[in-house]
């Protein structure tokens, strides 16, 4: 048998992450498929697979920083003591953050606050190398009790009631890391066992939670860190068929105040991290609440992971404008066929017929495209996507076609890779090379997912390429451009991604630009404002579009910090 850490350190953390790692990729396909609360999506295998993956990578780095100090110090001895090794508070906080970074859906995210709320105990001394079962036992006990503080409102027989029953087991347990593990691998396993007794949604389908079923593989990955070995099967409960006919009659948490909503919940799924203070975010709390359901925001220390379903995506994401700085954001919308919690008696959803997928360059844009039924991925300033992002939404969108909108020229090629990728995992993808995101709402605007898939992207493609677009930007450096030399500060004025006016006012600037778009015709002018654009632009340039050109309309969105000050379409 190969030689076990008795104590939690740092090695050890390495290790459980490794382990956790490889027992959800074996269980990701079998998690996915008895996915049915809150929402029936078949991801939470997925999620919680990638979650701890960024956990793992995360405490990677840290050994692999680690490691380099020693070698420069003299000594690459990673089990020795020193600059090679890190402390057991280096690696639990690198794991919690990689889990806060990574978290995806609900189930991933409360298990990014249970990672953190173990690393917050074992990390409280941040120079000790190491803990014993009682150590081990606190955190159980104050992870199980942080993540359901980071639920809006907790509901049994979901992962909390397994990780609070892991913690309730783990503190009658003998001394030793090993034995404190089994005892909470052993709690969890009878709680999710009991799971389909406690939500209704789960005892029609016949499983178990699909959360709680991922804590008990992350779980057993513990036991084998202290032991060598992989719990028996036998103990491991992975799919629930309730045959006792009297469960019918047990009262569940549909029938409790903090129950599971009504039948047709909302339609997105929005998710982002969030930069901002503890008072920005109680008051961040309070606001989702009140428009969506599955709330969960966990993190702390300035900065946050945010989840919540919702049907105004973007109020959700603009909730977080207000609080503090939101980022990778990511909107998926639910399907029509997505079963939400009160009707989930059917299982999980097949994938919808059609979908599209974007990139946009600002929260406003990505609230606008996900309402328009379309998968999100936000291009942030200086960190356009890649290929791996793509391909990500793909999944998410969860359709056996798919129309990919790339928004911008530059991003061609990633967008063909992601569109490859995609098709040898059997998604029909069309890549329609939109260069702006101005383009991208002309081809939504003819979207229809009832007509044959060639037909809607050749129209799609058509209303695309029939607009012309622009921006308005600050130079950053000294330049040639096609119009003549800018220095920084100039405003700039691109149409067609070439450099056609040099300004030093914006709204004048822009006004030139769309003056020469016009001049070519047009019936449809689009006009989305970034954070930074003057106030009083919008309706000077509706003005000027009103009085100057005839049965010409305009039509104005809120692009958030996409970079440009202003994108405008012609059509």
């Amino acid at each position: 048998m190969p030689q076990v850490p008795q104590t939690f350190d740092a090695l050890a953390v390495r290790t459980w992450c490794g382990l956790a790692l490889q027992a959800l990729g074996r269980a990701r396909a079998e998690i996915d498929a008895i996915n049915v609360y809150p929402v029936a999506d078949g991801d939470t295998g997925t999620n919680l697979y990638l979650t701890v993956e960024s956990a793992a990578t995360a405490v990677e780095a840290v050994f692999a920083g680690h490691d380099a100090m020693g070698a420069v110090g003299g000594t690459s001895d990673a089990a020795s003591a020193g600059p090679g090794r890190p402390t057991l508070a280096d690696a639990v906080q690198a794991m919690a953050h990689g889990a806060l970074i990574g978290a995806r859906g609900n189930s991933g995210t409360i298990l990014a606050q249970l990672l953190r709320g173990m690393a917050q105990v074992l990390a409280a001394d941040s120079e000790t190398a190491h803990t014993d079962g009682q150590g081990l036992r606190l955190a159980l006990r104050h992870a199980a009790d942080s993540a359901r503080e980071a639920v809006a409102h907790p509901v049994e027989g979901t992962v909390l009631t397994v990780a609070s029953a892991a913690a309730d087991a783990a503190s009658g347990a003998e001394d030793g890391c090993g034995a404190v593990a089994r005892a909470a691998y052993e709690g969890a396993c009878a709680a999710l066992a009991a799971t389909p007794g406690q939500l209704a949604v789960l005892r029609r389908a016949g499983v178990v939670d699909a959360g709680g079923r991922g804590l008990v593989a992350v779980l057993a990955a513990l036991v084998q860190t202290f032991t060598g070995e992989a719990p028996g099967a036998s103990g491991a409960v992975v799919h629930a068929r309730v045959e006792d006919e009297a469960a019918a009659g047990r009262p569940d948490a549909g029938e409790c105040g903090d129950g599971p909503p009504a039948e047709g919940g909302p339609a997105f799924e929005v998710i982002y991290l969030l930069e901002a203070d503890d008072a920005a975010v109680s008051r961040l709390r309070s606001r989702l609440d009140g428009l969506g359901e599955s709330l969960v925001v966990v993190g702390g220390d300035g900065l946050w992971n945010v989840h919540v379903h919702v049907d105004d995506a973007g109020a959700a994401v603009e909730a977080g404008v207000e609080a503090g700085r939101p980022y990778r954001i990511r909107i998926t919308h639910f399907a029509a066929g997505d079963v939400h919690t009160g009707g989930a008696g059917r299982p999980p959803r097949e994938p919808a017929q059609r979908a599209v997928v974007a990139v946009v360059p600002g929260e406003g844009l990505a609230g606008l495209y996900a309402e328009a039924g379309a998968t999100t991925v936000l291009a942030r300033a200086g960190e356009p996507p890649v290929s791996g992002e793509l391909v990500d939404a793909v999944r998410r969108a969860h359709a056996r076609e798919v129309v990919l909108l790339p928004n911008d020229a530059e991003l061609r090629h990633t967008a063909a890779a992601a569109a490859e990728q995609a098709r040898t995992e059997g998604v029909r993808v069309a890549l329609i090379p939109t260069r702006s995101a101005v383009q991208g709402i002309a081809a939504l605007a003819v979207h229809e997912p009832e007509r044959r898939f060639d037909e809607d992207v050749v129209a799609m493609t058509s209303a695309a390429g029939a607009t012309r677009y622009a921006e308005v930007a600050v130079a950053e450096r000294q330049s040639w451009t096609m119009a003549g030399i800018c220095q920084a500060g100039d405003v700039l004025g691109l149409i067609e991604d070439d450099v056609a006016v040099i300004g030093s006012d914006v709204t004048e600037t822009a006004e030139i630009v769309l003056d020469r778009m016009l001049a070519a015709g047009g019936e449809m002018v689009t006009l989305v404002l970034g954070d930074e654009a003057p106030e009083a632009i919008a309706a000077h340039l509706e003005s000027r579009v009103r009085e100057s050109y005839l049965a010409v309309d305009t039509v104005v969105y809120r692009g958030g910090r996409q970079g440009p000050l202003l994108l405008i379409g012609v059509e």
